[in-house]
């Protein structure tokens, strides 16, 4: 055979990549276990796209979306998300392709995520703070096909260009051909998507959308979600069609809305939180949804301009709930704070002004867990509260083993259920150790099992992963020592979580090194290696020796946290 016809028989590495099923690398839920969940009517939609359409269906007229001054109805939403399909669908994009998304919050925002989802397409929720060092694994693990960014100015900030970010990424892929953008214009070798579809008609748009639906099943993957883990770029999280859907559902159903609702959100959309909170879950009973940006200087107008009833607060945006202004926000009913215990100030203020609160532990694994509407103040005040469905199981167990706590004693909190995963996608090594024998979650977290005014109840008391929670993103403590000794300068680090009263904590990297190099130094080798800012530490304290914990020899991180709590401080560039 010549050299040329074997070059134009050998499969492309896009081809090959293509070529392996999306659901190779997936771990199902044991089919007896399904059946039970849809028999128990917990998974009744085959599909979310169709389960929003029919929701859009019955409250055409209703507002679905607004943001940054943008209203559509669930109407307009719909026929907007079905004729985004059918256009993804002509550009060659096929159901079960995963697409990348960096974006932000905006209607547009929504607008894509259900048209992906009405396209058979796989959204992969990664953040538009992440760089080469995240999105190279995240795309290559998810085979990825597309790459969706947002270069929207006002948005994009710092300079950063997406576009061509994405473009450079393209290039020497395995599995991505198509960039998509908004707020970009036309660029070369890329497809704006803010008008993708609108010249197709509206019957055939649906068409399009519902002979896709056709084979969609209630338990194929949905979307790809992505962890807070303490090893590596964040693990891989397949979340499915019905128990998507579900777990908003539940949500909605936890704070008893009606439809009646507009729901703020200010965090990141894309956020497992941020779909569950402030889309899928006001989508469910018909609400509409209000997104904000997360500027502590613009969420209380949000609420007061928008009559807000509902929003979640992050730890990044507690002080909101003392706000003086939060007053005129006359229609507010509920606020629920997620991320970190509560202050005292914060849930007897949001009382004083006869706005009901309570608190939300979640994550993007699915276990979330509650605090009802009827629950005691102390309840409210102090616990997480209570799993959303009646399905879920939890158990405390006394780290590093098998064995439950009893009632009141710290232990790992393991969950099992129609909404938590079975394990992270392609990843064997991990689910190894992630999952108790009998397939419960371990969360990494810390609570214990209390009873206060005769409700069962959870309290959050610490937890075992080794993570900075920096504004509700999470920092994966292990994976920037490792970045940073990488540096040929630095030949030990710890990197611990230093309080802070805005975002709740910021990293602080204990270094020894040949020598000590400055935070500007720092920074620019961390972005030489592509990581996103918000992992950068932010606070350097340079050792002649790492302490170590003496009866293991590791790295005594209680001291530098110690260290650190006692005198905190940032260091600028």
């Amino acid at each position: 055979m010549s050299d040329t016809a074997a070059a134009t028989s050998a499969p492309t590495s896009a081809a090959v990549a293509a070529a392996r099923p999306l659901e190779d690398g997936f771990v199902p839920y044991p089919a007896d276990v399904a059946a039970r969940y849809r028999t128990g009517g917990a998974w009744t939609e085959r599909s979310i796209a169709e389960a929003f359409h029919t929701v859009a269906a019955s409250r055409p007229d209703h507002p679905a979306i607004v943001s940054e001054g943008v209203m559509l109805t669930f109407a307009e939403l719909d026929l907007r998300t079905d004729r985004f399909a059918a256009g993804a669908l002509a550009l060659g994009l096929r159901p079960g392709d995963p697409v990348l998304l960096q974006v932000h919050n905006s209607a547009l925002a929504v607008v894509t995520w259900y048209g992906l989802l009405k396209a058979g397409l796989v959204p992969v929720c990664t953040l538009a703070l992440h760089r080469r060092h995240e999105i190279g694994e995240i795309s290559r693990r998810t085979r990825a096909v597309a790459h969706l960014v947002d270069a929207t100015p006002v948005r994009a900030g710092r300079g950063f260009d997406l576009v061509a970010f994405a473009c450079k990424e393209r290039d020497g892929h395995p599995s991505v051909r198509h960039v998509l953008t908004i707020g970009a214009g036309k660029r070369e070798g890329t497809t704006p998507v803010e008008n993708l579809g609108a010249d197709i008609p509206a019957d055939e748009a649906r068409r399009a959308v519902e002979a896709v639906q056709a084979d969609v099943r209630d338990d194929s993957i949905a979307v790809f979600q992505l962890s807070g883990g303490t090893t590596g770029v964040p693990k891989v999280i397949p979340r499915l069609q019905a128990e998507y859907w579900y777990n908003a559902r539940l949500y909605a159903g936890r704070l008893g809305w009606d439809g009646s609702e507009r729901v703020g959100y200010v965090g990141p959309v894309m956020h497992n939180a941020g779909i569950i909170c402030g889309v899928h879950g006001p989508h469910t009973v018909g609400a509409t949804a209000v997104l904000g940006t997360p500027d502590l200087t613009g969420i209380t107008p949000l609420l007061v301009e928008q009559e807000a009833t509902d929003i979640v607060l992050g730890p990044f945006a507690y002080d909101v709930a003392t706000d003086p202004g939060l007053a005129q926000a006359t229609a507010l009913k509920r606020v629920v704070l997620s991320g970190k215990k509560i202050p005292a100030e914060a849930f007897d203020t949001l009382e004083a002004r006869g706005v009901w609160s309570g608190q939300l532990f979640g994550m993007g694994e699915g276990l979330c867990i509650t605090t009802p509407l009827d629950a005691p103040r102390e309840v409210r005040a102090t616990t997480i509260g209570v799993p959303l469905s009646p399905f879920d199981e939890i158990k405390v167990l006394d780290p590093g083993t098998e064995n439950p706590t009893p009632p009141g004693q710290p232990g790992e909190l393991c969950g099992l259920g129609p909404y938590t995963l079975r394990g992270y996608y392609d990843a064997d090594d991990h689910n190894a150790n992630a999952f108790t024998s009998d397939g419960f979650y371990r969360t990494g977290d810390l609570v214990a099992y209390r009873v206060i005014d005769g409700m069962g109840c959870y309290s959050v008391e610490g937890r075992i992963k080794d993570l900075i929670n920096r504004g509700g993103e999470k920092i994966n403590a292990e994976e920037v020592e490792n970045l940073l000794v990488a540096h040929p300068d630095i030949t030990d680090a710890a990197v611990v979580a230093m309080p802070d009263g805005r975002l709740g904590e910021r990293a602080a990297a204990f270094l020894v090194g040949r020598r000590r190099l400055d935070i500007t130094e720092i920074q620019a080798h961390l972005d030489g290696l592509g990581v996103s800012k918000y992992k950068w530490p932010e606070r350097l304290e340079w050792l002649d020796e790492m302490p170590r914990a003496s009866q293991v020899g590791k790295t005594d991180k209680k001291r530098l946290r110690a260290i650190v709590a006692e005198t905190p401080r940032i260091d600028r560039p």
